[in-house]
């Protein structure tokens, strides 16, 4: 720590290194703790792998919806690649320290990832627009070719939104006695604001990252979802409006899942300053660690495809 008389004396100062925290207030029971975050992670990095491997090894689930899943699978792996080194590391071994390079990397790989599952789902709800507005074109309109520039447009995006960000911090001044993060993890919110410079150029280029982004994915799977709704009303049978509704049950609770607690977050971290830290870790953690568990449980239960084709990949590991 530099001392505060020596303040005045800096001209610019980075810190080499950031303090994480794991849960405030419960430091002495981050070994039992971290029981419930190694077994999410483990069902998360499981889960998504046999997703993968099961539409990998099934022929029959060689189809756009399934492309568009796998997609969303390899996002949820990423995504708790991200975050599990540092927090198992702050919570197992109470190893806090992550040096400032290496943070901006982390920071940069967490939302890039957010951002790319908020694009996955927004393709997989213009999946599910075409398959019941125009089911006899579904595959010609979504060919392997169209599939793989969607794939590439979502990387390209992501990238292209949160090149700058990293940048925009190295400019910061920081303060010598600000470095104690909120997280086990670098949050770009939580990074920015252990800065002593003026960071309004970050915050605003952060709201125009989740703006358009997250903001504008998440009108469009709302307005794709009132044509789909459109559509099955004006289905003649009440049999086949269930049925058709029936295909987009699991990529509802997806958006579900993941959306509101990027509501969540965006909200306290604006508005909820006065609450206690816990509750901001808490936030975070859900908004990070629960999509990548929930899905592969909500797609191996409410598709019966997906769920044969993994018990399938589970019988032959056995056997072999």
């Amino acid at each position: 720590m530099i001392p505060s008389q020596s303040f005045n004396n800096i001209s610019f100062f980075q810190p080499p290194a950031f303090l994480m925290i794991g849960i405030p207030g419960l430091e002495a029971i981050h070994g039992w703790i971290s029981i419930p975050f190694s077994s999410m992670y483990t069902v998360a990095l499981a889960g998504n792998c046999l997703i993968l491997l099961a539409v990998r090894r099934t022929s029959s689930l060689h189809q756009p919806m399934y492309y568009f899943l796998s997609m969303l699978a390899l996002t949820d792996m990423g995504l708790t690649l991200a975050t599990m080194p540092t927090t198992l590391a702050v919570l197992w071994f109470d190893h806090r320290l992550i040096s400032f390079n290496a943070c901006l990397v982390q920071m940069f790989f967490l939302h890039y990832f957010s951002v790319v599952e908020s694009s996955v789902l927004l393709a997989m709800s213009f999946d599910r627009f075409v398959a019941i507005s125009n089911p006899l074109r579904y595959a010609s309109v979504l060919t392997n070719n169209v599939i793989i520039r969607i794939g590439v447009g979502i990387v390209a995006r992501a990238t292209l939104s949160l090149f700058p960000v990293p940048f925009l911090l190295k400019r910061l001044n920081f303060c010598p006695n600000k470095t104690i993060l909120s997280h086990s993890f670098c949050f770009h919110p939580d990074v920015m604001r252990r800065a002593c410079a003026d960071i309004t150029i970050n915050i605003l280029y952060g709201l125009y990252v989740v703006v358009s982004t997250a903001g504008i994915d998440s009108l469009l799977i709302v307005l794709s979802y009132t044509f789909i709704l459109c559509t099955v009303l004006g289905l003649a049978s009440p049999r086949e409006r269930i049925r058709a509704l029936n295909t987009c049950v699991s990529h509802i609770l997806a958006v579900l899942v993941f959306f509101i607690p990027v509501i969540g977050v965006s909200m306290i971290h604006r508005f909820g300053r006065h609450l206690p830290p816990i509750v901001h870790t808490l936030v975070a953690y859900v908004y990070l660690g629960v999509p990548p568990v929930l899905n592969p449980v909500i797609y191996s239960v409410k598709s019966k495809p997906i769920r044969e084709a993994m018990l399938w990949v589970l019988r032959r590991k056995k056997d072999v």
